[in-house]
């Protein structure tokens, strides 16, 4: 049981799948940032600028117009972050994995040539024959 639960575990469509919800779910951030920090301020603004550390005010007081780079930055470093965690503590050691149980495995019989499968054939006519004659 448990053996089989590895086996599906190490298959790599699995990992894959877990990666890409990882890493889908971290880039959601990103894109729900550049949304709400970028995009929504600009539709929200009508002109005027107020700077305030990484953050821009375009209309001042309407804080609906703030563009907010210092969220969009976190948002990127925090995917970058987390696409490092996964491929260093999941892909890597997998991959690794993957490669030795490659290497263990002992390549499998060669295929009989034509000249021994016909050799064979003819041993095995040779035979037949021997029985129906006694």
């Amino acid at each position: 049981m448990l053996k089989g639960f590895k086996d599906f575990i190490m298959r790599g469509n699995v990992l894959d799948l877990a990666v890409a919800v990882v890493m889908g779910t971290a880039f959601t951030a990103v894109v729900t940032a550049v949304v709400t920090n970028l995009i929504n301020p600009l539709i929200a603004s009508v002109g005027g600028s107020n700077v305030s550390g990484l953050a821009w005010q375009i209309v001042g007081g309407n804080e609906k117009s703030v563009m907010d780079i210092g969220a969009v930055l976190t948002a990127i470093i925090n995917f970058v972050i987390i696409a490092a965690v996964v491929y260093f503590a999941l892909v890597l050691p997998v991959k690794k994995i993957q490669e030795r149980r490659k290497r263990g495995e002992e390549p499998g019989p060669a295929e009989p040539t034509q000249v021994e499968l016909l050799a064979e054939i003819r041993d095995l006519l040779r035979d037949q024959q021997q029985r129906s004659s006694r």
